[in-house]
């Protein structure tokens, strides 16, 4: 998983007045190769990322910009197990409290 936050190095953009008043939305994109499997598969891990970060998108900072990759052993991952792996990785990015250690995990 990478991540942007606001404040580095991100401007909004001039064209937009009120970018500079209001604090942008996190956003979060995935990445689900075809090593993960044939399209059905792909879409059913797409679906169950996006499942578990609409859960926990209001934990991230305004302005975040996350990129979700997905490992080919995501395939057969649960939506808890994807979930555990999530929040492991944003602890460790430190975009939310308590982050910094390495929790493990996988999928």
């Amino acid at each position: 998983m990478h991540a942007i936050t606001a404040g580095a190095g991100t401007e909004p953009h001039e064209a937009d007045p009120s970018a500079a008043r209001t604090p942008a939305a996190p956003r979060v994109g995935f990445v689900v190769s075809k090593a993960v499997g044939n399209a059905v598969v792909r879409h059913r891990v797409a679906r169950k990322l996006r499942h578990v970060v609409r859960a926990r998108i209001g934990t991230l900072p305004p302005g975040s910009t996350l990129v979700v990759r997905a490992l080919p052993v995501s395939a057969e991952a649960t939506s808890a197990e994807l979930g555990q792996d999530f929040d492991a990785a944003i602890r460790r990015l430190r975009l939310v409290p308590g982050g910094g250690a390495d929790d493990g995990g996988g999928a």
